[in-house]
């Protein structure tokens, strides 16, 4: 389920990113399948992505929207790449220690561990020169850039000229585009903790297609304090920072005029004005959605085209490692 913590962090950015630069949008459903799932929701859940991307407005015309798997390239580079990632480079990811101590280590499978792999091939299959992350994100493109690197020295340049192929990098080493301020989303029964779809409660996030009677009842019921006023910069009400943060970016106004308008308010107030500020931005993108998803040979074109155009990029990239590294020709 996307929620607004992804829309506002992350897609809401990508829209504006499409005009400025070639990009590449995927679903990426083979990192959906390092926790447990339900295998007969997972084809679902992809289109489902894939629309919501297009709902908040991404553009097929100006990006190439695709599914992960769809592009077989992914997984190959994922294990070129393994051969030469220290593992003590993978033992040293905040979110596996985090992950595998929640979960214990009989529950958890080996690609929670190598997926950070996966995510360097994702990266560099496409020469890419910026990625967009947010700052939980930041560790695993030092390490993508980190693999670029080792991969370029042990097997690229004058290496690379005596294998037949044309010398130099084979990988661009990419930085982070890292979104504007004020886009990170906090969760809504705790203000320290960013929204998350893998938080237990469904109560902690606004998903995208939530209906409005869901969404008025969980800005109604979501954490909040008892002091008086409303206000952006105490760092004793992190509850509060968060949802004039949310009203801030769905409404559009500048800091200074959530502070004019709402600080006065008391929490019934506020809460109100919010949820209707949701509603009112979140139901076109839930009626293109639907209208989306009721022409399934329209979302069918749009993901196989993107897969054709990212196929065409990532497939020399992967030939020039395969001879790089002294395979066999196909």
């Amino acid at each position: 389920m996307v929620h607004l913590g992804n829309y506002l962090g992350a897609i809401k950015n990508w829209v504006s990113i499409q005009e400025l630069y070639e990009t590449f949008f995927f679903i990426v459903d083979l990192h959906a399948i390092t926790l447990p799932y339900e295998a007969p929701q997972l084809s679902k859940a992809t289109r489902s992505t894939a629309a919501i991307y297009l709902a908040c407005g991404v553009d097929s015309s100006k990006a190439s929207i695709f599914v992960q798997s769809h592009v077989r390239a992914h997984v190959e580079l994922m294990w070129l790449l393994s051969s030469s990632t220290p593992i003590g480079w993978l033992n040293r990811m905040i979110q596996f220690k985090e992950k595998s101590r929640k979960a214990g280590d009989e529950n958890v499978g080996v690609a929670l561990l190598t997926y950070p792999v996966l995510m360097a091939s994702d990266i560099l299959l496409y020469q890419s020169d910026l990625v967009p992350v947010g700052e939980d994100q930041t560790q695993h493109l030092e390490l993508t850039r980190e693999i670029a690197e080792r991969v370029n020295n042990l097997y690229g340049g004058r290496k690379w000229k005596k294998m037949g192929g044309r010398g130099g990098n084979l990988f661009k080493v990419p930085e982070a585009l890292i979104p504007p301020a004020g886009a990170r989303v906090m969760s809504l029964t705790d203000g320290l903790s960013k929204m998350s779809k893998s938080a237990p409660s469904d109560q902690s996030r606004i998903n995208l297609l939530d209906p409005k009677d869901v969404i008025a009842n969980k800005i109604k019921r979501c954490k909040t304090d008892s002091l008086p006023g409303l206000e952006f910069d105490n760092p004793e009400r992190p509850e509060c920072r968060n949802l004039l943060s949310i009203y801030q970016i769905i409404t559009g106004k500048t800091k200074e005029q959530v502070v004019i308008e709402c600080q006065n308010m008391n929490w019934g107030t506020f809460k109100a004005t919010l949820t209707d500020a949701l509603i009112d931005h979140l139901q076109p993108i839930q009626a293109r959605y639907k209208e989306i998803m009721s022409d399934p040979g329209y979302l069918d074109n749009v993901l196989l085209e993107g897969a054709g155009k990212a196929s065409e990029i990532a497939d020399v990239t992967l030939n020039n490692v395969y001879q790089a590294m002294g395979f066999l020709r196909r």
